[in-house]
C-alpha cells in the first residue's frame, strides 16, 4: 500500500530550516520541496513518462508559492493525462521564447538601446525611422541567423527601386552593424551585409552649392553685412564665412565652449561628426562679432538661441533661409556652401598648405604613421590662418582688387 504523504502547509515550508545535508519535503503527486544547507528551496515536480522517471523544476520559493506550485502540479499532471510531457512543454517554450529574442527585429532593437547613449538623438532617431520603414517590415520576423545576402539585397533594392541609391547604402550600413552585434552576441555567425559591397551603383555624389570665385564672393559678404533680419541670425551670417564651421555645429555653438579672452572655440567631440574634439581659432573679426551678440544672449546657453525659446538653438534651416532672403537661392550658396568656399580659396589663391586647411575644416586627417592628428595639431598655423583668412575677406568686401597672392608663410 503506498505511502499517505500528508499535504504541505505555508508554515511549514516557510519555516523549514537548512541541514547538513539537502533533504526533501513533499506535498502530494509528485511535487516536493528541496531544502539546501544553504538555505535555498526549490520547488520540483517528480513524474514518470515512457516509464522513465523525471524531474521538473518549478524555481524557487517564496518567488513562487505553496499555491502556484500546485497550479504548476497540477497542470503538468493534466499533460501527462494525456500522453504529453511537460517537460518537453517546457523545453520547447523556452525555445520559442529564445527564438524571439533572434530575430533580426529583436536584435535590432537591442542594438539601437545599446548604442543610443553614444549617438545624437537626431542620429539615434534617423537611424530607428530607418529600422522601422526599410528593415523591419521585410525582414523583422526572421531569425537573424537564417537571413543571407541575397535576402538582404532584396531589401535593399527596395530603396534603389525608388532611386534613393544613398539611402540602399545607408541601410546596408545598419544592416551590417546589427549583423555584427549580433555575433558580438552569439546569435549569428557572420554578418552577410559585407557580401553585397558593389551589388548597388554607387550614389550619385551631391555637392553643397558654393561660391568659390572671389569676384562673387565680395557682393555675398556685402549682401550678408546688409542682412535686415534679425540681430542674431546676422552675426550668423557674419560669422559663417568667417569660421567654415559645419552648419549644425555653428547653431550648436554654446557659450561656455568660447573662450573670448584666448579667442578659441573649443567644441566637444559628442558635437561633431568625426567624434573628435575640435578647436576653431577666433580671428580678430569674429572675436568683434561675438562680444556684440554676447550682450544679446550670453546669459543663456546657446550663442545663436531659438527666438521661440532660448533652451533650444536656432533651427537648422535659419541660416539656409537666411541666405534666401539676401537673394542667394540653394542652387548658388547654402549655409555648408562656406567650408568649400575657404577651402578653395586658401589653396589655390593664398596657398595655404593643404593639410592645415583639412585640419580646420575637421576632415579625417593622418600623420604618415596612419595615427589621426589630435586637435591640437598646427594649432599656432592655423591660428595665422584664420587671421589671413579674415583680412582677405574684409579686402574683398571693400572692393580691394582680387589678385593672386604669394605662398604664405605658416
Amino acid at each position: 500500500m503506498p505511502k499517505r504523504i500528508t499535504p504541505l502547509s505555508e508554515v511549514k515550508v516557510r519555516t523549514a530550516r537548512p541541514q547538513k545535508k539537502e533533504y526533501k519535503i513533499f506535498d502530494g503527486g509528485g511535487l516536493f520541496l528541496q531544502v539546501t544547507p544553504s538555505g535555498g528551496k526549490l520547488w520540483y515536480l517528480k513524474y514518470r513518462h515512457n516509464n522513465k522517471e523525471q524531474k521538473l523544476s518549478f524555481g524557487p520559493y517564496p518567488a513562487i508559492s505553496l499555491v502556484d506550485a500546485r497550479k504548476r502540479r497540477d497542470e503538468a499532471r493534466q499533460q501527462l493525462s494525456q500522453g504529453i510531457d511537460p517537460g518537453a512543454v517546457r523545453k520547447a517554450r523556452q525555445q520559442a521564447v529564445a527564438a524571439e529574442k533572434e530575430t533580426f527585429e529583436a536584435v535590432a532593437r537591442e542594438w539601437h538601446t545599446a548604442f543610443t547613449p553614444s549617438w545624437t538623438p537626431r542620429h539615434g532617431a534617423t537611424i530607428l525611422s530607418r529600422l522601422n520603414h526599410d528593415l523591419i517590415p521585410w525582414l523583422g520576423s526572421k531569425p537573424i541567423h537564417e537571413i543571407k545576402a541575397p535576402e538582404l539585397l532584396s531589401v535593399l533594392r527596395r530603396a534603389e527601386s525608388r532611386g534613393a541609391l544613398e539611402l540602399a547604402h545607408r541601410l546596408r550600413a545598419i544592416a551590417g552593424q546589427v549583423f555584427r552585434y549580433a555575433v558580438a552576441t552569439g546569435r549569428a555567425e557572420r554578418d552577410p551585409s559585407g557580401d553585397l559591397r558593389g551589388a548597388i551603383p554607387p550614389p550619385k555624389v551631391k555637392h553643397h552649392a558654393a561660391i568659390t570665385d572671389p569676384k562673387e564672393v565680395a557682393p555675398l559678404l556685402r549682401a550678408l553685412d546688409g542682412y535686415q533680419g534679425g540681430f542674431v541670425v546676422k552675426c550668423a551670417l557674419r560669422l559663417a564665412p568667417l569660421l567654415f564651421v559645419r552648419p549644425g555645429e555653428l547653431r550648436h555653438a554654446e557659450w561656455a565652449e568660447i573662450n573670448l579672452d584666448e579667442a578659441v572655440w573649443n567644441i566637444p567631440a559628442h558635437k561633431m561628426k568625426m567624434k573628435q574634439a575640435h578647436i576653431v581659432p577666433l580671428c580678430k573679426q569674429a572675436t568683434g562679432i561675438l562680444q556684440e551678440l554676447q550682450e544679446y544672449t550670453g546669459a543663456g546657453r546657446y550663442v545663436f538661441p531659438s527666438v521661440r525659446s532660448h533652451a533650444r538653438p536656432m533651427s537648422e534651416n535659419t541660416v539656409n533661409a537666411a541666405l534666401r532672403l539676401a537673394g542667394y537661392e540653394k542652387d548658388t550658396m547654402t549655409g555648408h556652401g562656406f567650408r568649400a568656399m575657404a577651402r578653395t580659396i586658401l589653396d589655390e589663391i593664398l596657398h595655404v598648405r593643404p593639410d592645415y586647411i583639412e585640419h580646420q575644416l575637421a576632415h579625417a586627417v593622418r600623420d604618415p604613421n596612419g595615427r589621426a592628428y589630435n586637435r591640437t595639431a598646427h594649432l599656432e598655423e592655423r591660428k595665422k590662418m584664420m587671421q589671413t583668412w579674415a583680412d582677405y575677406l574684409d579686402r574683398l568686401k571693400a572692393g580691394a582688387e582680387v589678385i593672386q597672392f604669394k605662398k604664405v608663410k605658416m
